[in-house]
């Protein structure tokens, strides 16, 4: 198997020209590989998924086939499989060690990148991946989207046209469910959000039962602590993925998929974003630029990208979505 080692110290190149340039042929706590290498390390492992399976999980514009399942993400679910187990065998010392007889609490997956950048395929393709091992087959998936604060709060707090942003979080409320799941709470409940109304849905909840894996998809789920702030919800993410492309190709891919949503999900009368369906193309065009340039690029830019350092693994996408490199931090 061939990987090239890189290294990275922590802090923002001014460009990812540069960043590459400061890491390339340096040893340092990062493993790369390339494509050829990464869809190894997954051969002689059955593919428990079929196309029709794909077809209804992967998002719009996200064009993954059963080819990129077969060589990415049958081998990161392999990777975290091995993970799961890993913690398990430490589990089980601990509990011998202090006499103590708690359930092992799940095992929490970070799922993290930009706006269009294919996170939620990622998040889901992975569930379904895992589901299928034997060794955890109860496995949910929660986003956190529906822990953005109501639009009406929203508004209230001037913050519309931040929906994004860490601030349009109910941040205490984010934590306070990941801390009761890795406390081993028998019942946990996140609010569900809804992407055709752009808003929280009242009365509707998720609910967790102690899952062997629970997957935390999202924009910000590898934010910091803010200045004040003793635990923040990174602090209990066993394993972080983070979906990255150069920031060009998630501005065209988030302008394309506003473009096809106009002629389905915008048509319908409950959408929020009903107004632009009778939009020409020219005009829709300009009005997903003028979105990315004022919420959705300034997001990825200051909020989401510099969370990037901080994930267990890197998947770098191409400009046609594919997945050309994985890098994964060193044991």
């Amino acid at each position: 198997m061939r990987a090239t080692r890189t290294v990275r110290d922590g802090s923002e190149p001014e460009s990812e020209a540069e960043e590459e340039m400061s890491l390339d042929g340096a040893e340092g706590p990062f493993v790369d590989f390339d494509r050829a290498a990464w869809a190894r390390l997954g051969e002689n492992v059955p593919l428990p998924l079929t196309a029709d399976e794909l077809a209804r999980l992967r998002s719009l514009g996200d064009e993954v086939d059963l080819d990129e399942v077969r060589g990415v993400y049958l081998p990161l679910s392999r990777l975290l499989t091995l993970h799961v187990q890993e913690t398990g065998r430490l589990y089980r010392a601990y509990r011998t060690f202090l006499e103590a007889r708690e359930a092992r609490t799940p095992f929490v997956i970070g799922v993290a990148g930009s706006v269009s950048v294919g996170k939620s395929t990622t998040a889901r393709l992975l569930a379904l991946l895992l589901a299928r091992w034997p060794q955890h087959p109860r496995v949910d998936l929660v986003t956190t989207d529906g822990f953005l604060w109501p639009n009406a709060e929203l508004e209230r707090r001037g913050l519309m046209e931040r929906k994004g942003f860490p601030e349009s979080y109910d941040r205490r409320a984010l934590l306070r469910f990941v801390t009761e799941v890795k406390a081993g709470k028998s019942r946990v409940v996140a609010p569900v959000y809804s992407h055709l109304t752009y808003d929280i849905v009242a009365g509707e909840q998720t609910v967790t039962h102690r899952p062997d894996i629970l997957l935390l998809e999202g924009l910000n789920v590898l934010q910091p602590a803010p200045a004040g702030a003793a635990l923040v919800v990174s602090d209990f993410i066993d394993f972080s993925v983070y979906v990255d492309a150069a920031a060009e190709d998630i501005r065209r891919w988030y302008v394309e998929r506003f473009l096809r949503l106009r002629e389905t999900a915008f048509r319908d009368p409950n959408s929020y974003f009903r107004r632009y369906a009778g939009m020409d193309e020219a005009a829709a065009t300009a009005r997903a630029e003028q979105i990315w340039a004022e919420i959705n690029g300034p997001n990825l830019q200051y909020n989401i990208v510099p969370t990037r350092g901080r994930a267990t693994l890197v998947l770098r996408k191409g400009p046609e979505h594919q997945v050309t490199q994985v890098r994964l931090r060193k044991v």
